[in-house]
């Protein structure tokens, strides 16, 4: 294992250009591939997430474990760690290991569960209980003792060895909390360091979040600044061929995959708002919903997500429309692309998150480095 200094930090990966955007990837873990993240690295990614999903994929911590072992510059993190299936306690400790191995490059997200929990067929924690978790994670992440449990029966606890190796609470860890909608994002103001968040990855999104952030911030008495506050989108990305259309065989190969997750997620939402008597958002939503409608509703939380960013299954292909593509995915030339993250840039937007299809994702990570990067310099 390399060794490092405890207490060293490498430098800040620095924003592209002068559109000061950061391009980071989102891993679906698989712990055999340590070697996408230390391709991103190489490319000049300046983040990977690796996710926490445990009906879908690898262990989130052991990954990280490898990934921090094997390189050297990149931050890397949970992307997002799920608040329902760890307590405070063990999602701080993990993190002060990785810290060990990889000093002032950690980083915790933390969501709720969107995904991870819906795959055991229990819904994500609600936003009272997600508070007093959030609450609690970032006392811990500081190294500090800290109450935990329900109101009436809150016992102090702290870690008993923190200066011997063990784990590393310095230097600090960042929060980055996930939330899409307003009461979500308001505890991003109020624990976290950031926000990770995934909206049609446009410049009038981002606009609308800061618009809720500033609003929370207004309310807890305390400001924001762009400039310190992270804010991650995270999409995936195509670049055009000339002449190509935005919904092509080749362009729906690389982005199909995150396109129909975005799908997923709006049909759990209508799903546990009890269906209600509206249009579905996207074209085909009626035969979406007849084919879920033959799924034995026992095991309907296990097809939902079958193939999770990683594939389309062949039955979901017809859902992959233009429609669904745009307002997932970004889809552009090169400078279109560019632009776009400069418009979201000037929006406010921090970084913008890469989750391509396991097949195709090397290819997609070297293709927007090597014709988008450097439209930002």
């Amino acid at each position: 294992m390399r060794r490092v200094a405890l207490g060293t930090r490498p430098p800040a990966p620095a924003p592209y250009g002068r559109v000061g955007m950061e391009l980071g990837v989102c891993m679906a873990t698989a712990i055999s591939d340590v070697e996408h993240a230390v391709l991103a690295e190489q490319l000049g990614y300046s983040h990977v997430w690796v996710a926490d999903s445990q009906m879908l994929w690898s262990d989130c911590y052991a990954t990280l474990a490898l990934v921090a072992d094997r390189t050297e510059r990149i931050r890397i993190g949970t992307g997002v760690a799920v608040a329902g299936t760890r307590s405070p306690a063990v999602t701080a400790a993990a993190h002060a290991s990785i810290n060990r191995i990889a000093p002032g490059r950690v980083f915790c997200g933390i969501g709720t569960g969107n995904t991870a929990m819906r795959t055991m067929g229990r819904r994500p924690m609600r936003i009272a209980e997600f508070d007093r978790h959030l609450g609690e994670l970032r006392s811990l992440l500081d190294g500090r003792e800290t109450h935990v449990g329900e109101p009436e029966a809150r016992t102090p606890i702290r870690h008993l060895m923190p200066d011997t190796g063990f784990v590393a609470f310095a230097p600090r860890i960042p929060l980055y909390v996930s939330g899409f909608g307003p009461r979500a994002t308001a505890l991003a103001v109020r624990h976290g360091d950031g926000l990770v968040m995934s909206t049609r990855p446009r410049a009038a999104s981002v606009e609308r979040v800061w618009d809720r952030l500033r609003a929370a911030a207004d309310d807890e008495g305390r400001e924001i600044d762009p400039s310190t506050f992270h804010t991650t989108e995270l999409t995936t990305m195509c670049v055009l061929e000339p002449g190509e259309a935005v919904d092509s065989d080749r362009v729906r190969e690389r982005v199909g995959a995150f396109a129909i997750a975005g799908l997923h997620y709006q049909y759990e939402q209508w799903r546990e708002a009890g269906r209600p008597d509206v249009t579905g958002r996207f074209e085909g939503w009626d035969d979406y919903v007849e084919m879920l409608d033959q799924v034995d509703p026992v095991r309907l939380h296990q097809r939902i997500h079958l193939g999770h960013n990683c594939w389309v299954e062949p039955e979901e292909e017809r859902f992959v429309t233009r429609d669904l593509i745009e307002a997932t995915c970004m889809v552009g030339t090169a400078q279109q692309l560019a632009d776009e993250l400069g418009d979201m840039a000037s929006a406010g937007l921090s970084q913008v998150m890469l989750l391509p299809p396991l097949h195709v994702r090397d290819d997609v990570l070297r293709e927007v480095s090597e014709l988008v990067m450097p439209q930002l310099a």
